[in-house]
């Protein structure tokens, strides 16, 4: 797994060392005791102690023996324990250990993929609408908040152009791409304006530039087509522009984010200083940007951990992002945030079928088979 980035700042030397560490598998007994604190205390949100474990659970081994092992898990730093008469809950890296180690997938039922399946198919065929349908859906299956963006503009190829005539001097520009409607703009031109000129000229567009990727599309490239119509220079130009606007190659998709009050709901929120800052993460949108970028780099889910993620801030939530493909090449991504006591296993499997559905969708195949 790729190992996460965190800045200099918030990477200590113990943490390094705790690094360094979980490089060496824990024994079977460990391995067990911390197994079951993270599947507890995610179910319960309580404090695990040894009676719960030993009482709840067959381990196969005497109370002070778990408390010694607590103890010992405790020191080794998979553990935390909030107060000294209380149980213990799982550190960064007990989560880190059990996702990573331990965990299970968790396979989908039949018709819950089916559902993604008609909910993410059940939106329009305009891009952003796509992927702002699949953070509602994901944010509503998980009861997380959800974000995702939509695919760079600079990975997209022409599809079709429409020139609408609106008056001697105004005229629409309609852009669409292979994955749905790119752009749109009303433009006002000095020179006057032929509606049926306007129609010959897109369709000589589309004729010579259908399958072009939009990067490679420039004002002298329009030019030369428009010879055989002519259109005025500053249209031309505007198309130009609008083209450029969507070729640059570090254009950002646009980012979508819901479920904002889910977070309401999970108790690590109730504190309202911890609530504003994640509200104002997602307002500000650049740390959830810089989530979803790193996950393009990567192949499958990536999971961040508490001081895995980019600030303090969000050191009590835990980021499953997956990366989406249009083509052979990642193009854009989804997330669900929420807290380090996630289900991870399901959340997993959620949101690989989600991408997995974008990915049928944005090549045209949207009744093929998801991953289970």
């Amino acid at each position: 797994m790729e190992k996460p980035h965190e800045t200099d700042e918030r990477v200590s030397q113990t943490d390094k060392a705790f690094e360094q560490a979980a490089e060496q598998p824990l024994d079977r007994r460990k391995t067990a005791i911390l197994g079951t604190v993270v599947y507890e205390y995610i179910a319960t949100g309580e404090p695990v102690g040894s009676a719960t474990l030993t009482q709840k659970y067959n381990l196969g081994i005497s109370p002070a023996t778990v408390r010694a092992e607590l103890a010992s898990l405790d020191e080794e730093g998979y553990l935390d324990q909030p107060h000294t008469s209380a149980g213990r809950v799982p550190s960064d890296r007990g989560y880190r250990y059990y996702v990573d180690r331990l965990m299970l997938p968790e396979t989908l039922t039949a018709q819950e993929r089916e559902r993604i399946r008609l909910e993410v198919n059940s939106a329009s065929h305009q891009l952003d609408s796509i992927v702002d349908h699949a953070s509602h859906v994901l944010s509503s299956l998980t009861r997380n908040i959800a974000f995702a963006i939509a695919p760079r503009l600079s990975t997209q190829v022409f599809r079709h152009i429409e020139l609408i005539w609106l008056d001697d001097h105004a005229a629409h520009i309609v852009l669409v791409s292979n994955l749905g409607l790119a752009a749109q703009k009303t433009v006002n031109v000095q020179a006057d304006l032929d509606a049926e000129a306007l129609v010959h000229a897109a369709n000589n567009f589309n004729q010579h530039l259908q399958g072009t990727a939009l990067r490679d599309i420039d004002l002298e490239a329009l030019q030369r087509l428009a010879c055989q119509t002519p259109l005025p220079a500053d249209l031309l130009r505007h198309i130009a522009s609008i083209l450029a606007e969507h070729s640059e190659a570090g254009i950002e998709g646009r980012l979508f984010s819901e479920g904002a009050h889910n977070l309401l709901d999970q108790q690590e929120f109730r504190d309202l200083r911890k609530l504003r800052a994640i509200l104002d993460l997602l307002e500000e949108e650049q740390t959830l940007y810089q989530l979803l970028h790193r996950s393009l780099l990567a192949e499958g889910a990536k999971v961040s951990i508490g001081r895995e993620l980019p600030t303090a801030d969000m050191s009590e939530c835990s980021v499953v992002t997956v990366p989406y493909k249009v083509g052979d090449s990642n193009a854009g991504a989804v997330g669900i945030l929420g807290p380090r006591r996630m289900q991870y296993a399901r959340l997993i499997a959620l949101i690989n079928c989600m991408a997995d559905n974008l990915n049928a969708l944005f090549h045209g195949d949207a009744s093929s088979t998801p991953r289970e």
